[in-house]
């Protein structure tokens, strides 16, 4: 069964220029990557969960903020991986050193039988479209594209 996951792109007006909020992935892998590792943050669908209730329950896990207003539906994508990501953007604003996530654990380091805790999301920032383009997953481009010729 292929595997959903759903997702919110907050965006705000700054300076003139269109800003989206991007999460960097918590964990040892990520840990020294940055360009081309930040994502729209988004989750897998709960089996019979609507993907848009699905999207701002995994923002709300992500960061900790419940979000409301007008969502703007961004489409789906098949990544890569061969899962579906279905994505909507929402205006908004928030200060990201206020975020907070939830953790996960694993084996840390490899072969140590010790568990160890990480934050889902290890931080958060506002980029232009154009730098968010260069920060964001490959397969997730399409959505900054998306966003940038739907607001005038």
């Amino acid at each position: 069964m292929p595997r959903l996951s759903a997702g919110v792109l907050m965006y705000r007006t700054h300076g003139g220029h269109i800003e989206v909020l991007l999460a960097h992935p918590g964990g040892p892998f990520w840990s020294r990557k940055d360009a081309g590792a930040w994502s729209i943050p988004k989750g897998e669908c709960m089996p019979g969960e609507p993907p848009l209730a699905a999207a701002r329950r995994e923002f709300e896990e992500e960061t900790g903020i419940v979000v409301q207003g007008n969502f703007l539906p961004l489409g789906e994508e098949k990544m890569a991986s061969g899962k579906t990501i279905s994505v909507w953007a929402v205006e908004g604003d928030c200060d990201p050193s206020g975020l907070r996530s939830n953790t996960f654990q694993i084996e840390w380091p490899p072969r140590s039988g010790k568990m160890t805790e990480f934050p889902e999301v290890d931080r958060w920032e506002w980029f232009p479209i154009e730098e968010a383009r260069k920060r964001i997953l490959k397969g997730q481009v399409v959505f900054l594209d998306r966003l940038a010729s739907s607001i005038p």
